[in-house]
């Protein structure tokens, strides 16, 4: 398996190289050259792997420059009960008749992407030391990419983490899961702006190829192909689950904010998973509704952009719809009264838009974004009920926080690198 970049400036290079570049050298996303295709026959074998057995199949495709073993050794010491709570790793959860909530937040931050964060710890960690570097890893973060990539990177050999998020506009248990983190090897830092702020910061950065090439750059975000991959698996985990026979139609409704979590799901169907439709749940930030339903992509600037409880026409397979504040707590009051069952914010998104889309006999699965104490404030807006917490999580906030404020800006943001890199 070779990537290229997405603007045609790279050479083919393989999953290692790209793994820890992020970004291509010419500044596009690095792109495999083909997609790996899985037979229904081959689909029919897996049906009764386990979550790490069928993570090594298909990572193990993209992967093919990382010794079978070594792959084999991370990802069955990644997807265990000890980590994420279960062996199933993400159970899948019927609500009533074709609809289904896929539980991804029993991770150690509670959110989804510790599904694909764990296992890029241990895969940059063994790559790292294969040859003798070391990393520092740039990202940003609206609160759960941040936490997940930190507990994953904390105390791993050779990496260092430096975390931009916008200055208060996480809840206080987001802030305080990355914040309180006393670990040398990781650095937050509040941006005075929004969440776009923080990844235009990123991207200029590692667009600046002397300084990334001198301070070892590296990223986590969506554009990481080891998350992606990752990220790829529990779709073909859940379809597994669900379909009665291969080749069944199964639908996913997935609340987005970057794409990333659905492009993984398009990429699952481009290798041949039989979806039947990707439906991108937004807020009301609806940049990726607006270009599903009219074809046009019209980024927002910083005074367009809302701070939202969930911060974060059909086109090739897609469907798309949007959720407001009010939707976001009437659909967290519907799923405690008909199903008993509290949901985060995000998650609401995703359950709302599933409601409007699903089709009659086609199975529906709302992907999971978060536990809902990561937003215990609406939560008990919406229900008057305070979400329970893990026993470790209690009293997270009086935990002394260790955190850098810096203004819009990317030479201070580099400024910083240089002094702790």
């Amino acid at each position: 398996m070779r990537f290229t970049s997405s603007r045609g400036g790279m050479s083919p290079v393989g999953f290692s190289e790209i793994l820890l570049e992020g970004l291509a050298p010419d500044g596009g996303l690095a792109v495999p050259e083909s997609f790996p295709q899985i037979s229904p026959a081959t689909l029919a074998q897996w049906r009764n792997f386990s979550y790490p057995q069928l993570a090594f199949e298909i990572v193990s495709r993209f992967a093919t420059d990382i010794d079978a073993e070594d792959l084999r050794r991370i990802v069955n010491a990644t997807y265990t009960k000890a980590v994420f709570g279960t062996d199933e790793v993400t159970p899948l959860r019927k609500l009533e008749d074709d609809l289904f909530i896929l539980e991804l937040s029993n991770g150690p931050t509670l959110a989804f992407k510790d599904i694909a964060m764990q296992l890029l710890g241990g895969l940059f960690e063994y790559e790292l030391e294969r040859r003798g570097q070391s990393l520092n890893i740039l990202g940003a973060t609206s609160g759960d990419t941040g936490s997940a990539a930190e507990y994953a990177m904390r105390g791993k050999k050779g990496v260092k983490v430096f975390m931009l998020s916008p200055e208060g506009k996480m809840s206080s248990f987001q802030r305080a899961q990355m914040y309180s983190l006393q670990d040398p090897n990781i650095h937050n830092i509040a941006i005075k702006g929004f969440f776009d702020d923080c990844q235009d910061i990123v991207k200029a950065v590692s667009e600046d190829l002397t300084f990334k090439a001198n301070y070892k750059i590296g990223t986590v975000n969506s554009i990481n192909w080891g998350r992606i991959t990752a990220q790829v698996v529990y779709y073909f985990k859940a379809y597994l689950a669900l379909a009665k026979q291969i080749g069944d139609p199964v639908s996913f409704s997935v609340p987005s904010g970057n794409f990333g979590n659905v492009l993984a799901g398009h990429i699952a169907r481009q290798m041949g998973l039989p979806i039947h439709r990707l439906v991108v749940a937004t807020n009301e930030n609806d940049v990726l509704d607006e270009f599903f339903k009219t074809g046009i992509y019209r980024p927002r600037t910083s005074a367009e952009t809302h701070e939202t409880s969930s911060p974060s026409q059909q086109i090739f397979g897609f469907q798309s719809g949007a959720s407001s504040h009010e939707n976001r707590l009437q659909t967290i009051r519907l799923a405690h009264k008909k199903y008993g069952r509290l949901i985060d914010t995000h998650t609401a998104d995703g359950l709302k838009v599933a409601l409007e889309k699903r089709e009659a006999g086609i199975p529906m699965v709302v992907l999971e974004t978060a536990l809902p104490e990561k937003f215990a404030e609406t939560i008990v807006e919406a229900v008057g009920i305070q979400p329970k917490r893990r026993p470790e999580h209690e009293n997270i906030e009086a935990l002394p926080q260790r955190v850098q404020l810096l203004p819009t800006s990317v030479e201070q943001v580099k400024a910083y690198i240089q002094q702790h890199a």
